[in-house]
């Protein structure tokens, strides 16, 4: 129950958000752990066919980015029910890019994959975000974490670990733009942008060394990076709040 009061205790944190979280209440928390931040920079119009034209893509200094993070999820539960053994915990690997509408920036996902079905379907049909089952694995020794996933085509060999003393991102910086970011954007039913709210504590950045043996994650969107070095960012957890997709106002 540690994860459950770490999620409830970063609602007494909200003066660093870049926009109020939302009044109504939160519906599910979970934990991160051992995150790895992999970026790098891609041309806007690369990522276009990926991100629905209703969505503004992000720049930092004219650059857009895209982002592949392992880690693992603890602590699952929905709102007034306790995490359950063996639901809540798995391996989960997103790729993202980052927008903003109503003058919030955000997270679009453009794939999340993750080892446990309960978890996929649920958010599949509730968020309606592009879950998919993969074959993942995690192992651990001292600080390096060895990460395994597989999804089709897309798939992640990795070893990391920290390195280097952990900081909070300062405001107006790359490592600020591309982590410090309080809310995800989907689609509804009818092609309609939505939003939910996340909230948690402000990042806690380490520098982080990586060796990664396979990484085709971003190549189904056309994208390839796989010989181009990212930049890197760990953080060892953050404890989250999530809350329902909310409709956005349209731009234009």
């Amino acid at each position: 129950m540690d994860a459950v009061r770490r999620q409830r205790a970063s609602l007494e944190h909200t003066a660093h958000r870049p926009f109020p979280r939302s009044r109504s209440p939160w519906v599910m928390g979970q934990s991160w752990l051992d995150l790895l931040f992999m970026h790098w920079t891609v041309p806007e119009a690369a990522l276009r066919p990926a991100v629905p034209d209703v969505l503004p893509i992000d720049t930092f200094e004219g650059a857009a980015w895209i982002g592949v993070t392992p880690f693992e999820v603890v602590g699952l539960h929905p709102r007034g029910l306790p995490p359950l053994p063996r639901l809540s915990r798995f391996p989960e690997l997103n790729v993202r890019t980052y927008v903003t509408l109503d003058g919030r920036p955000g997270i679009w996902f453009l794939s999340l994959d993750a080892a446990r079905m309960a978890a996929v379907s649920g958010a599949r049909l509730t968020y309606r975000l592009p879950y998919r089952h993969a074959r993942m694995g995690i192992r651990r020794a001292g600080e390096r974490i060895d990460y395994r996933s597989r999804a089709g085509v897309a798939a992640l060999r990795a070893t990391y670990a920290p390195e280097g003393p952990p900081a909070q991102p300062a405001p107006g910086t790359l490592e600020h733009f591309l982590t410090e970011r309080y809310c995800l954007y989907t689609l509804g039913r009818r092609g309609r942008p939505r939003r939910a709210d996340i909230h948690h504590v402000p990042w806690s950045l380490q520098p982080a060394r990586a060796e990664l043996a396979e990484n085709t994650m971003t190549e189904p969107f056309g994208i390839r990076v796989r010989d181009r070095e990212p930049l890197l960012h760990y953080a060892a957890r953050q404890d989250v709040l999530i809350w329902p997709p909310v409709r956005c106002t349209e731009p234009g």
